[in-house]
């Protein structure tokens, strides 16, 4: 879900609502927004199963908005952009009041189909090493090509759209992102 932050608005509350209907997957809510808050309440009405807000727009009000997530049964993760510090999400998996995921974008956040920015698997590793049972995603650029590379630096959960969805089979291209993955956690 993006708005604001972003230009562009992908998938809505009524989107998850119709989703819900029809699987007990888990429905994770990336959201590109200025105000997360706004968003909590409706999200869990519809169903969502994570909720991931922006570091960047969350920096004075990070602890309410957490609280409110857990209190809402979702899952609560934080996203940082290419540009951001790493340092910036230290609080918010330390404090008492913690996220469970974080998010290190691999593009810039906005528009699918771009080329995956090897540079952010630094902070990768970063977190994996500072925090070895934390859920780590990456999302921006990733299919066979770069699982790899994000799977062994220490990401465990894998965003890919343009590489899935635009793949003749889909359900290869998952085949290999998943296996890479569990591949890298075993070492």
């Amino acid at each position: 879900m993006h708005r604001h932050f972003v230009p562009n608005l992908t998938l809505g509350a009524p989107v998850i609502q119709s989703l819900r209907k029809h699987t007990e997957a888990y429905l994770d809510c990336h959201l590109m927004v200025t105000n997360p808050l706004d968003y909590v309440e409706p999200l869990a009405k519809a169903g969502a199963s994570g909720f991931t807000f922006h570091v960047e727009v969350s920096k004075d009000n990070w602890q309410e908005l957490v609280q409110r997530i857990k209190s809402k049964g979702m899952t609560p993760g934080v996203a940082l952009k290419p540009g951001t510090p790493i340092e910036e999400v230290f609080p918010l998996v330390e404090g008492e009041i913690h996220v469970d995921l974080v998010l290190v974008m691999t593009v810039e956040p906005g528009f699918g189909g771009q080329k995956f920015m090897p540079e952010t698997m630094d902070k990768v590793r970063t977190l994996r090493k500072k925090y070895p049972s934390l859920d780590i995603e990456v999302d921006g650029g990733l299919g066979p090509s770069t699982i790899d590379i994000a799977a062994s630096a220490g990401a465990n959960c894998i965003v890919a759209g343009s590489s899935v969805f635009g793949a003749p089979e889909p359900a290869k291209v998952i085949s290999v992102l998943r296996t890479s993955v569990e591949e890298s956690q075993k070492k």
